[in-house]
């Protein structure tokens, strides 16, 4: 991979220039590092507090934060493993849990993403998949792009998306907003 700073891969900026939206708009970054729009964002949160960020929390309590239908853009750039989430909270001193390297770990945040996007808000998740934050959450993908990275490295994924429908749609079967 050129950078593990998935940001500064010139596709994947210029692919970011085209989506994020002008001063004004409520911009956060759950997992901001060494992101080169972290000046961009009205908030930005990293576990890391030796990275510039207006909150050094965990993403999910971050999320929790915000509003519903508060929010107009959002990046979405979590470690991409269980390898990676564990190296990333034991590099802060925290316990990992085996919760931390499961599936769970993006389905809770992404659900919490899904709530506080606006109708129309857009995310950019990044990832070795192009599942976003998805149907089932309320949205649609606008763009998919794949950036090869050569030999044993894997493709880093990212997905456009537009919320359709505001927030969260299905919870166990029922219907929350």
């Amino acid at each position: 991979m050129p950078s593990r700073w998935t940001f500064s891969v010139r596709p994947i900026r210029a692919l970011i220039e085209r989506y994020i939206p002008p001063n004004g708009a409520m911009i956060i970054d759950p997992f901001v590092g060494q992101s080169p729009f972290a000046d961009r964002c009205t908030w930005t949160n990293d576990l890391d507090s030796d990275h510039k960020a207006t909150h050094h929390v965990e993403a999910l309590e971050f999320l929790r934060t915000f509003g519903d239908d508060s929010v107009d853009f959002c990046f979405f750039d979590p470690p991409f493993s269980p390898r990676q989430i564990a190296e990333c909270y034991k590099n802060v001193g925290l316990a990992v849990h085996m919760k931390d390297t499961q599936k769970g770990f993006y389905t809770e945040r992404k659900t919490e993403v899904s709530r506080i996007m606006k109708p129309g808000g857009i995310v950019i998740s990044c990832g070795w998949n192009s599942q976003g934050i998805g149907k089932k959450n309320g949205f649609s993908i606008i763009e998919i792009l794949m950036v090869p990275h050569g030999a044993g490295a894997n493709d880093t994924i990212v997905t456009v998306e537009r919320a359709t429908n505001g927030g969260y749609v299905a919870v166990s079967g029922r219907e929350d907003k």
